[in-house]
């Protein structure tokens, strides 16, 4: 668990320094002072990344030259691989970004990826059900990169082959001049372009296979999780794929890929003419369904933050029973839109899963929810942190 968080020119932060007890902490703030970007920080801890999809020149300080967040940590139980402090720094000049462990800087980045496991929920988490297929795919990627090394690996692999065959796309004259001049260069360019096809097929295979195996293995449960929070419909999520591949094969790295053969050998002609590729996990969709409609388009609002909230409670379980430990809960004002009997629901099958350490930010003392108001308090004030009441 977490007990110490420090952080220098991060966001808003000029130096931070915080304890946090072993059950958790409450931050109360006005909107815009900060709280949000503390939760933000310790989830950067778990990603290595900004978990509001943020560049890292953007988290440095406004006026700053670099970043650092560190975090120091109560091994839970008797594991002893657990680290004691994770550390991430970025410097804007050379944009370099590196990691610590244990004080040990790592030669990979991905090295900290999960150090210190966390979950999030937020209002703002219902642009997992109203935003672009991006999101969910993110999302997917997330969670399976946290509990999978396999699927982890895959998809760096994926994206390095992504960058460079549509970089050869692009070369073979994708998007400018004429018919005539984009079919010659079509020509000339089609084994540059498809020399990365057998590692895109491969790796692209494997997420596919390993996102259709999450998506069927926790279906019921998202269906279960949105009854019990309060919807009456039913709901029902599908991983849609942009290959062709026979639904009793769509678990299965080898046939994916196969699919992915074939859609890039029937799509290259038009990939030329667009500059970049048309199919591959980067462009499948999670859908989420209600009572057999898209539930982006035809869902109320009610309905769509509660399967934000079901799919955030798969992620919570998902990374639990992977690690064998609950992960860190951060919650940014989470039950703001919500009604108080969906709020007490969410709060209660958070309960039963075992909740264990808690962030929770919200801006008066008024929205703490019963569960936590024996958790010690903070006061959040332009990027400073007061003892509660001072």
């Amino acid at each position: 668990m977490l007990s110490r968080l420090v952080a220098r020119d991060f966001r808003n932060f000029e130096q931070l320094d915080l304890s946090i007890p072993a059950e958790g902490l409450v931050v109360v703030g006005d909107n815009g002072h900060g709280k949000t970007n503390l939760l933000e920080a310790i989830s950067y801890l778990s990603l290595v990344r900004s978990v509001r999809g943020a560049r890292d020149s953007d988290v440095v300080r406004f006026g700053a030259p670099a970043f650092h967040i560190r975090a120091e940590l109560l091994p839970v139980g008797a594991d002893p691989t657990a680290h004691r402090s994770v550390g991430i720094g970025y410097e804007r000049t050379g944009k370099r970004k590196k990691v610590t462990l244990d004080g040990v800087e790592q030669a990979r980045l991905t090295a900290a990826l999960g150090a210190v496991p966390s979950v999030g929920f937020s209002p703002a988490d219902v642009s997992l059900v109203v935003g672009g297929p991006g999101e969910r795919r993110r999302f997917l990627d997330i969670v399976l990169a946290l509990t999978s090394p396999a699927y982890l690996q895959a998809l760096q692999r994926y994206r390095a082959a992504l960058l460079r065959r549509n970089a050869a796309l692009r070369a073979g004259g994708g998007g400018g001049g004429g018919h005539r001049e984009r079919d010659r260069n079509f020509s000339s360019n089609e084994e540059q372009v498809a020399i990365w096809e057998p590692m895109l097929a491969e790796h692209g295979g494997m997420i596919a296979a390993l996102r259709h195996s999450f998506v069927q293995l926790h279906a019921e449960r998202f269906s279960t999780l949105c009854e019990s929070i309060g919807e009456s419909g039913m709901a029902a999520m599908k991983y849609s794929a942009s290959n062709l591949v026979a639904d009793a094969e769509k678990d299965s790295s080898a046939a994916q890929a196969e699919g992915f053969r074939t859609a890039y050998e029937a799509q290259r002609p038009s990939e030329f003419r667009r500059g970049t590729t048309l199919v591959g996990p980067h462009r499948d969709e999670l859908q989420l369904f209600l009572d057999g409609r898209d539930l982006r388009v035809f869902g109320s609002a009610g309905q769509q933050r509660t399967a934000a909230i079901a799919l955030r409670l798969l992620e919570f379980a998902t990374v639990r029973d992977a690690l064998g430990r609950t992960p860190l809960l951060l919650l940014d004002d989470p039950f703001a839109e919500l009604d108080s009997r969906r709020a007490a629901r969410v709060l209660q099958l958070l309960g039963n899963s075992g909740i264990g350490q808690v962030m929770l930010a919200v801006p008066r003392r008024e929205e703490i929810p019963d569960a936590f108001t024996l958790l010690e308090r903070r006061q959040m004030v332009n990027g400073r942190i007061y003892r509660y009441g001072e």
